[in-house]
């Protein structure tokens, strides 16, 4: 994707970008016009060029920067643990925490993924294997160190992602449940289909409980 030098032509690139995931969120990347894009962002249709190249180049540009923002803030949560148990805890927790606050990029990464270039839809389906990589490796080494059982690590690892990722689909703040008691589910089913007993994850190390009469929430 082109960049505009200077504080203005960033400003205007930023939201070219926030008004593409919404009108892309809403009715798709096909059905979705430049004309419509420029008139979301004030710019006549000309004036687009001046900082995208073409539609194509902002929907790789989205999904692109949302894997690549996905793995580094990954990498952040699980700096400095060192613990199979731990680190799947941590992982469980990020992964929630960022799908339900960027549901929109979520969406698109996985809807239109169908919709990039080759060449673009290559460097994508890196950047997931790169962050699939990530959970089974905690798999593979929990499994070495006798913290977890299960027939195949990679399998284990997709269906514990699909399951994970749900999560940006039906939950809604002010429901019946909120992010935390989510989270506490979702590890617990996890925990139930991965780790040997006496291993050494603790339920109550993942989050805290909600005290009696909390608000709640999904």
């Amino acid at each position: 994707m082109a960049r505009t030098a200077g504080s203005n032509g960033t400003r205007t690139l930023e939201a070219i970008r926030k008004a593409g995931l919404r009108l892309i969120y809403r009715q798709g990347y096909e059905a979705m016009s430049l004309r419509q894009l420029a008139s979301e962002v004030g710019l006549q249709v000309g004036s687009l060029y001046n900082h995208i190249s073409t539609k194509q180049d902002l929907l790789f540009d989205l999904i692109r920067v949302h894997m690549e923002e996905l793995i580094a803030r990954l990498d952040r949560a699980l700096e400095g643990i060192e613990a199979p148990a731990d680190r799947l805890d941590a992982f469980i927790r990020f992964h929630v925490e960022y799908h339900i606050a960027r549901k929109r990029e979520v969406f698109i990464s996985y809807s239109e993924l169908r919709s990039l270039e080759p060449k673009n839809y290559d460097v994508i389906v890196d950047l997931r294997g790169r962050y699939e990589r990530r959970l089974i490796d905690i798999l593979d080494d929990g499994v070495a160190h006798g913290d977890f059982t299960t027939a195949d690590t990679t399998v284990a690892a997709f269906g514990i992602l699909a399951m994970l990722t749900g999560v940006c689909t039906w939950f809604k703040p002010g429901g019946r449940l909120t992010k935390d008691e989510v989270i506490e589910v979702y590890a617990g089913m996890v925990r139930d289909g991965l780790v040997r007993p006496g291993a050494g994850f603790n339920p109550d190390r993942l989050l805290p409980r909600p005290p009696a009469g909390a608000a709640r929430g999904a």
